[in-house]
């Protein structure tokens, strides 16, 4: 039924329920209602016929009066009925609106809480919320499982936290243990453990500094103090800086960077990207090899490579590359292997500055690249 139709049933049921009224009142206080109009609104009067001696009574109904009292009753009816007719429709609608709710929220519970198609459950009755729910369920699955992947890195930290601080924390005290049970030992021996200690202690000093610093940058407490960088003067002094490393293992650094290359970022963190980078590339290379340094202007900046022989990156490994406390199996075992964190700590630097690093291995050729913004 239109809503025309539905108002017009509406209407004459009111005029209905109206002329109902009126007859009760009437038929109740036995025709009080009708004598009451018959005197009100007719007028009388009574002619008498001289010729015939006959008297005539006439009465004639007040038109106009009636009228302007059947247009009071309509609208005192239509104020009433319009009355009565607000609060039912708003009583049936809140009433209807309450069980389209409630079925809406049970359907909403069980699609979110079970693993089914959203046309099981709501069917074509409500394609806007169906695809709004699609989303939203999307939205707290991918929510449900960064918390997870936040879960499991917490845990990762606690486990690399116990392993990578107590290898050294047990040179130390196994170290310490021994001069302590033999104070009589050779000076010599002796001096060779106190440098060994002093070394593991070092260690665990670099790995706690190390996990201090990723906890910073995770917290975003890094400000960036940003200027003009003469980029061929910081890769080469960090070069130099890396010639007693490089020398004991074969190594040497070819640096392909024009000498007016420069760069728009913060010096002392840049450098620490290159440093991670650069030590990793000479932890990883075979002896006796090069290690490239190149820097190139492209479109969307100032592009520098690092590149270096050795044992190709699994593919499935540079993925992970970047992630905190990754290390190649290798590195783990020896060390001279840091607590995972150089290159995770290069990749929030570099991001910081609104760049991008990645890294491809193939051929025993590992390349790792960093693209920086030009300029202001």
């Amino acid at each position: 039924m239109t809503p025309g139709a539905r108002t017009a049933l509406w209407v004459l049921g009111g005029i209905f329920i109206f002329v109902l009224v009126i007859y009760g009142v009437d038929t109740l206080f036995n025709g009080l209602v009708l004598e009451w109009l018959q005197k009100k609104y007719t007028s009388s009067y009574t002619h008498w016929d001289t010729t015939g001696g006959m008297a005539y009574y006439y009465e004639f109904p007040d038109w106009h009066g009636m009228k302007l009292l059947a247009l009071l009753f309509l609208a005192v009816f239509t104020l009433i009925w319009l009355f009565v007719l607000f609060f039912v429709t708003r009583y049936y609608s809140r009433k209807k609106v309450g069980s389209v709710v409630s079925d809406i929220a049970s359907d909403i519970r069980d699609y979110m809480a079970e693993d089914v198609e959203v046309q099981e459950i709501f069917g074509g009755n409500y394609g806007e919320i169906s695809t709004q729910m699609v989303e939203i369920k999307a939205a707290m699955q991918r929510h449900e499982q960064i918390l997870k992947e936040e879960a499991s890195r917490k845990n990762d930290l606690i486990t690399y936290l116990a392993h990578d601080l107590k290898t050294p924390l047990t040179s130390v005290i196994g170290y310490l243990s021994l001069m302590d049970e033999a104070p009589d030992m050779p000076e010599a021996q002796k001096a060779r453990y106190v440098h060994i200690t002093l070394d593991k202690a070092c260690r665990l000093e670099k790995l706690i500094n190390e996990f201090f610093e990723i906890t910073r940058y995770n917290l975003q407490q890094i400000i960036l103090e940003k200027e003009t960088i003469d980029l061929y003067y910081m890769l080469v002094q960090m070069a130099d800086e890396f010639y007693p490393v490089l020398s004991a293992r074969g190594n040497t650094i070819r640096l392909s960077v024009g000498e007016d290359m420069t760069v728009y970022g913060d010096s002392e963190k840049l450098a620490r990207v290159f440093n991670n980078i650069l030590k990793n590339a000479v932890s990883y290379s075979y002896e006796n090899t090069e290690i490239e340094i190149g820097a190139e202007k492209v479109e969307d900046g100032l592009k520098i490579t690092f590149r270096n022989r050795g044992k190709t990156i699994a593919r499935e490994k540079l993925e992970f590359l970047f992630e905190k406390f990754f290390r190649m199996d290798e590195a783990r075992a020896t060390h001279t292997g840091g607590a995972g964190l150089g290159l995770a700590i290069a990749k929030e630097i570099v991001t910081l500055h609104g760049g991008t690093i990645t890294a491809e291995s193939e051929n025993e050729v590992t390349t790792f690249c960093v693209i920086l913004p030009e300029g202001l």
